[in-house]
């Protein structure tokens, strides 16, 4: 009997402040140009490199993840709330663990490239699973010569290779590159300064609800 083939599932991690259509629209394209069944949309409680200051409560960015996601395989979470987990290189590992039977795939943008070097234990994060860079407009140059990047380029890969579903290793750095979206949540914060309100229809204290904790997994994944 054949086992089944490993859910390849892609990992987006933001504060989606709020979420937007750039962000559907780099997943869509990081899925097919990958191969991915499905993408997850790790939406932050609170991201340590970033102000708190205009940040959106949780159940507001967690409910424009999920209008944005909409007839998409793409699933808004916010299961680094449930794991207790504050930083990326944690939340992966937690993950890694948790779903044995899933291969995973890291999605950033180059602008989070850029970065790289000030997250924690960046290199233990790379090693932890592929991670695949969508070009964002403004940070392509920052973005390669960064000091993450110096370290990565030694373990560039291509997107066939996580298409053909193998056992691969990590670090492998996959590089993608598509027309650029200008979309950016910080214009449509300035637009709309209220934006949370409205998702939440007023409610601030509106339940937070998480799709991936009741979404129905096929039974070898059950732990």
């Amino acid at each position: 009997m054949r086992a089944n083939p490993p859910v390849l599932t892609g990992l987006l991690g933001g504060s989606f402040n709020p979420a937007h259509g750039g962000h559907r629209r780099i997943t869509l394209f990081a899925a097919e140009a990958l191969g991915l069944d499905e993408t997850w949309w790790l939406v932050s409680p609170g991201n340590p490199l970033k102000p708190q200051a205009g940040m959106a409560p949780l159940a507001a960015r967690l409910l424009s993840a999920r209008k944005q996601a909409r007839r998409a395989r793409i699933v808004p979470t916010a299961i680094e709330q449930q794991l207790g987990t504050r930083y990326t290189v944690d939340t992966l590992a937690r993950l890694v663990r948790r779903y044995p039977k899933r291969r995973f795939v890291w999605l950033m943008g180059s602008d989070n490239l850029a970065q790289l070097h000030r997250w924690k234990d960046w290199r233990r994060l790379a090693r932890t699973m592929p991670i695949a860079v969508v070009a964002r407009p403004g940070y392509d140059r920052e973005a390669m010569t960064s000091p993450a990047m110096a370290w990565l380029r030694r373990h560039d890969a291509s997107a066939a290779s996580i298409r053909k579903r193998g056992r691969w290793s990590a670090p492998a750095l996959v590089l993608l590159r598509f027309d650029p979206d200008h979309r950016s949540a910080t214009a449509l914060r300035r637009a709309n300064a209220g934006w949370a309100e409205d998702v939440l229809g007023g409610d601030r204290q509106a339940p937070l609800r998480d799709r991936l904790t009741f979404r129905t997994l096929r039974p070898e994944e059950e732990a």
